[in-house]
């Protein structure tokens, strides 16, 4: 899909390591901060979607599909549904264990200010 296996590693792994533009980084942030402490979005974080050049269509798309994937995200965890077999590339998933490990660091980060 992104024409290179080596962006598309990074994306799942770890999105701030990838080659993105500042638009793409701004909308990967705003889609993180709205998973992981949707009380913390403020019109800060609009403003700077904004400045990126995303309209109010687009960052209502951002803000929608981020949504969508969190809501069906914990329907699938709540009810304990596992990854169909395509889905079986380690490269391009997580199990538990590692995505626990990724959001134990992205909290310490996020903590030191980084």
């Amino acid at each position: 899909m992104t024409g290179s296996p080596q962006l598309g590693r990074a994306l799942a792994r770890d999105y701030r390591s990838a080659d993105l533009g500042a638009a793409d980084a701004a909308m990967l942030d705003y889609a993180v901060k709205l998973t992981l402490t949707p009380a913390d979005i403020g019109e800060e974080d609009v403003q700077r979607l904004r400045h990126e050049g995303f309209d109010d269509s687009g960052i209502l798309d951002i803000c929608q599909v981020t949504a969508y994937y969190n809501y069906v995200n914990r329907l699938a965890d709540g009810l304990g549904v596992e990854l169909e077999d395509f889905w079986s590339d380690k490269e391009l998933t997580m199990g538990t264990g590692d995505f626990r490990e990724a959001s134990a660091r992205r909290k310490e980060l996020r903590e030191m200010g980084a």
